[in-house]
């Protein structure tokens, strides 16, 4: 699997930990060994933009995903399919500036909103209320397995790269 990472926003940022959970989060949805999924990193000016070509929307946002080939996650007896996923657009300061709301550090937070923009990119959203249940459940269940992972990594003495 092939997961690049460009950190755009001047900002530091934990990016080897968002390859690992982004590495960890398609494995767990058996996506094809040989898709591919873009990170970019990005300034508040440049979300800025994105957010208000892309969405209509003013002022900067957090997330942003750009879906390439549709993929989907396999059902149980399926092979995945082969293809890209597309690019996910994250805001270091946006995501920062927010985490706290959510009682989560700002790696914690760039964690939560990369795997929300995985899931995008995989076809869940959240516009009706039925979507939204299935999204947010899956999302809290790869997170809470994640954060297994990274206890059973800690406790070997691991580390959360890939």
């Amino acid at each position: 699997m092939t997961i690049e990472i460009n950190n755009e926003s001047g900002q530091p940022a934990d990016t080897s930990g968002l390859v690992a959970i982004a590495r960890f989060v398609l494995d767990e949805l058996r996506i094809h060994p040989l898709a591919e999924l873009s990170i970019v990193l990005v300034d508040v000016e440049t979300m800025t933009s994105y957010h208000e070509k892309f969405m209509d929307e003013p002022g900067p946002t957090d997330v942003l995903s750009f879906p390439m080939d549709e993929l989907r996650p396999p059902r149980e007896h399926e092979e995945p399919p082969e293809g890209l996923l597309g690019d996910i657009v994250l805001c270091p300061e946006v995501t920062a500036a927010q985490a706290a709301e959510h009682h989560r550090t700002p790696d914690q937070e760039a964690e939560y909103l990369l795997v929300h923009g995985i899931l995008h990119l995989l076809g869940h959203d959240h516009a009706e209320p039925e979507e939204k249940a299935v999204m947010f459940g899956l999302h809290h269940k790869l997170m809470d397995a994640w954060a297994t992972e990274r206890s059973l990594r800690a406790a070997k003495g691991g580390r959360t790269e890939q």
